[in-house]
């Protein structure tokens, strides 16, 4: 999306009259998101190859992201010739204490992650930023030896601070 881009006008959407007065415009309407949250499951099968997936959700904002992610994974799964089976974990990632960073990240939450050995692992972020965290997570998670790792995300930050982490799949940069 372009910094000048002005959005989608008001009125060409219903929304709850609670945000009346609130919002000023629409960046990116639900139909595009769901198409393209679609499009990322395809990509996703493509590049597991139809294998079985472990999905770990980075909460809190990743949970609908995942969610419908993994609804439509399932759908592909549903309409292939083969079984994929899913399983999703939920992590929490700390990497700020009171707004400051801590320079080390904790994983909070999820199974033990030593049964991510030889596994399809899936990671479902909401918003990637700088990728720092991301980074780290990857290495924390690499020294399990899982089969694949790959990173799905609906949004990338674009900011000055990024130190180029891209995910293998997602929307749109914001």
């Amino acid at each position: 999306i372009m910094d000048d881009w002005p959005g989608y006008d008001l009125n060409l959407f219903t929304y709850p009259q609670h945000y009346y007065g609130d919002l000023e415009y629409v960046l990116i309407p639900h139909g595009i998101i769901v198409d393209r949250i679609e499009r990322l499951a395809k990509d996703i099968m493509k590049d597991i190859g139809y294998s079985d997936i472990m999905v770990l959700c980075v909460l809190k904002g990743g949970y609908k992201f995942c969610a419908d992610l993994v609804e439509h994974l399932k759908n592909i799964s549903r309409n292939s010739d083969r079984f994929i089976s899913m399983k999703v974990d939920f992590i929490r990632l700390k990497s700020y204490r009171n707004d400051q960073s801590m320079g080390e990240m904790q994983i909070i939450g999820g199974d033990d992650l030593s049964t991510l050995a030889g596994k399809n692992v899936l990671i479902v972020e909401d918003v990637v930023g700088t990728g720092r965290t991301m980074k780290a997570l990857l290495s924390s998670i690499e020294k399990y030896k899982p089969n694949m790792i790959k990173v799905a995300s609906l949004l990338v930050k674009r900011t000055s601070r990024s130190d180029g982490f891209r995910p293998d799949s997602h929307m749109r940069d914001q």
